[in-house]
């Protein structure tokens, strides 16, 4: 889809100390006295340096160390939608201009080609609509290793604009993991699953990575997917079913994946895909949304988070085999009575509300712009559309994901039959899997859901033609949002009717479309809220054995403060004998920056090291307290002119701070074993 934005292991010898004892090791003997001062004269600059950079005992954790166990498995992150670099195999000149595309280039993401060179930009970012083929002179392919994900355009500014995992990976860093212990395994989110395996053989890939880091570190891997990661992990498990003999299938799963963890997942889809599909998103990009458009809907990947009813399911039993012509869209989809005494599919509103012309040609004719890779057939070039009189109608997220919408209005939208085509082929007919179905729980012994939460975001849009050619045809006249506590409201300021829920969503992906995976839950459930800052035991609010319906949501019954952000956890280590199912919520960070949050990264950090650990006793770790793990984590509390949690933060000025909450750091003398008081 197109839309804005997709622990722990052996520690490795601080950098400071390798790097002090090259400076201080003795030097081989010489015959000239004037010699032995080289080595000093040569390190005295450099020793300054250190000083000053690393503040004399100034580290970002603790001096001694973290006392975590060794724990011998490997993370695989699984990137989201556009959050991996993808670089040129081609020799492309760019008329009037310098900068041409070479081998190796980037090309996703390339700022200062998109504004100076965009025609020769969409060439290699550009796929065929109805293929999937390259443009004929110039192929994509997506990046590899960490640098493919950290940020996609490095550079002094646009490095920090385009940063996506380089949090991550510095929290990493900072806590001394080791390198080959984290593997990114990005793929060309341009395409569809089916494609990535018939093109790249991605599956095999994957799989292949899963047993190589095995074999490399002696123990099952830790998976961390965001956004449309998680659509391509679920098709990965459907994929190893046939791969694998099935008697092996949940030998191969425990003996490689210890733990998943699914981050702002978009389980019912999400609505920008439509928006993406109709009148384009620019990423932020200098471009129009006319040619976000194209681009979105050149890539079959844009349908994969079409949003799609949590009552309708694959009945196996029935034939999958129809075509575009048939009169039954669907039927090996089959949905429960739920489905029909709704209103909505289980969205909060009708997902699509749009004026079509009641009969194509009695608009004056407009010019239809060919797309830039399969030239329009001459007759579709003289289409008009009608600009007058539309007759309005309203969509399901049903009736999107199966087609009803895109055959609906096949006569007044270019690309709509590319968009079906698309449909059936790489998502409704798919052999492996309809991933436009609801997912059950992951056949994972440790699972974890995690989302941000009270965001305002889009669930529903109101397009009219506007008379304009392809890809500038709709226009959206009305957007519908879920705000903070779950409230519709309108751009235009109408009233909204349609189900509210207990919170609103990401920005990106809606509420009900994140707490899906609340239905993964067992019947008895355990709650605790907690701030996301550092907090005592008093300030922890938790609730034992909460009956769940599987059917619907599970909402605390638990105080809150406005100035407050909280974490509220549901777990559950009961319901599946040796498994763990824990749901996150996260107020007020939004689905890209979650990847960036620092309160996530704790979270982490503890819940895997509590897991190895040996002494470790209950099934999760301890939400009582949260202490400062970080220098980031300090400030400097003004009330009382000292910085804030003394017990664990000291003032400690550096060369180059600039105010005084940047001083707080860690204690020097902060004791190592500070992570056994989470066990």
């Amino acid at each position: 889809m197109c839309f804005r934005h997709s622990p722990l292991f052996p520690h490795s010898p601080p950098l400071h100390v390798n790097f002090l004892w090259l400076c201080t090791s003795r030097p081989p003997p010489v015959s000239s006295p004037s010699t032995d001062m080289r080595p000093l004269l040569v390190c005295m600059p450099l020793l300054l340096v250190a000083a000053l950079v690393l503040g004399l005992d100034g580290a970002g954790v603790p001096k001694g160390g973290w006392a975590s166990p060794s724990i011998p498995v490997s993370g695989v992150i699984i990137p989201g939608f556009a959050s991996s670099r993808l670089r040129a195999w081609a020799l492309l000149d760019c008329p009037y201009s310098p900068l041409d595309f070479r081998p190796l280039d980037p090309v996703w993401l390339d700022t200062k080609k998109v504004l100076s060179v965009l025609n020769c930009w969409l060439k290699c970012m550009l796929l065929d609509p109805v293929t999937q083929a390259d443009h004929p002179e110039c192929k994509s392919r997506p990046d590899t290793g960490l640098s493919a994900i950290t940020e996609l355009d490095p550079g002094y500014i646009t490095g920090a604009l385009s940063s996506v995992w380089r949090e991550w990976v510095n929290w990493l860093v900072e806590f001394g993991i080791e390198p080959d212990a984290i593997v990114a395994v990005p793929y060309d989110w341009r395409l569809p699953g089916a494609m990535l395996e018939e093109r790249d053989l991605y599956f095999h890939k994957l799989k292949i990575i899963f047993e190589t880091a095995r074999k490399l570190r002696g123990g099952p891997s830790l998976v961390y997917a965001h956004s449309m990661g998680n659509n391509v992990f679920r098709y990965f498990l459907e994929w190893l079913k046939l791969e694998i003999a099935p008697k092996h299938y949940m030998e191969w799963l425990d003996h490689h994946i210890h733990a998943y963890y699914a981050v702002g997942a978009p389980l019912l889809g999400s609505a920008e895909t439509v928006k993406a599909l109709m009148s384009g998103v620019t990423f932020g990009l200098p471009i129009s949304d006319g040619t976000a458009r194209v681009m979105c809907n050149s890539f079959a990947s844009s349908l994969w988070m079409l949003p799609f009813s949590k009552h309708c399911h694959v009945d196996h039993r029935m034939s999958s085999n129809f075509r575009e012509s048939d009169s039954v869209v669907v039927p090996h989809l089959v949905c429960d009575k739920k489905e029909y005494e709704g209103n909505s599919s289980s969205w909060p509103v009708n997902l699509v509300k749009i004026d079509l012309p009641a009969t194509p040609g009695s608009c004056p004719a407009t010019e239809v712009v060919a797309h830039p890779i399969a030239p329009l057939a001459q007759d579709v070039m003289s289409q008009t559309f009608q600009c007058s009189m539309p007759s309005q109608k309203s969509y399901t997220a049903h009736q999107v994901s199966t087609g009803t919408f895109l055959r609906d209005i096949l006569d007044h939208d270019f690309n709509s039959p590319n968009a079906l085509h698309h449909l059936i082929k790489y998502y409704l007919e798919d052999p492996i899997l309809n991933p436009l179905t609801p997912w059950s729980r992951p056949p994972i012994k440790n699972v974890y859901c995690i989302y941000g939460v009270d965001m305002k975001t889009e669930v529903g849009y109101h397009f009219a033609p506007s008379g304009k050619a392809y890809p500038d045809n709709w226009i959206i006249t009305d957007i519908i949002y879920e705000t903070e506590g779950g409230q519709l409201q309108s751009r235009s300021g109408m009233e909204v009717n349609g189900s509210t829920g207990p919170s609103s969503g990401d920005v990106t992906v809606p509420y009900n479309s994140l707490s899906y995976c609340k239905t993964w839950l067992g019947s008895r459930v355990n709650i605790t809220r907690t701030p996301q800052t550092a907090h005592e035991v008093t300030d922890m609010q938790e609730q034992l054995n909460v009956e769940h319906d599987r059917e619907s949501d599970i909402v605390p019954n638990m105080t809150r403060d406005s100035r407050v952000k909280y974490i509220t956890y549901y777990e559950d280590g009961i319901s599946l004998s040796g498994k763990r199912t824990a749901v996150w919520e996260l107020d007020k960070i939004d689905h890209r920056n979650i990847v960036r949050s620092s309160i996530l990264l704790r979270e982490l950090w503890l819940e895997t090291a509590h897991s190895y650990h040996k002494d470790a006793k209950r099934q999760f770790v301890s939400k009582e307290r949260r202490e400062p793990m970080r220098d980031e984590d300090c400030f400097w509390d003004y009330a009382k002119a000292r910085c804030g949690r003394p017990d664990r933060c000291e003032y400690r000025y550096v060369f180059g701070d600039v105010h005084l909450g940047q001083s707080c750091r860690l204690q020097a003398s902060s004791d190592k074993d500070h992570i056994l008081r989470y066990i």
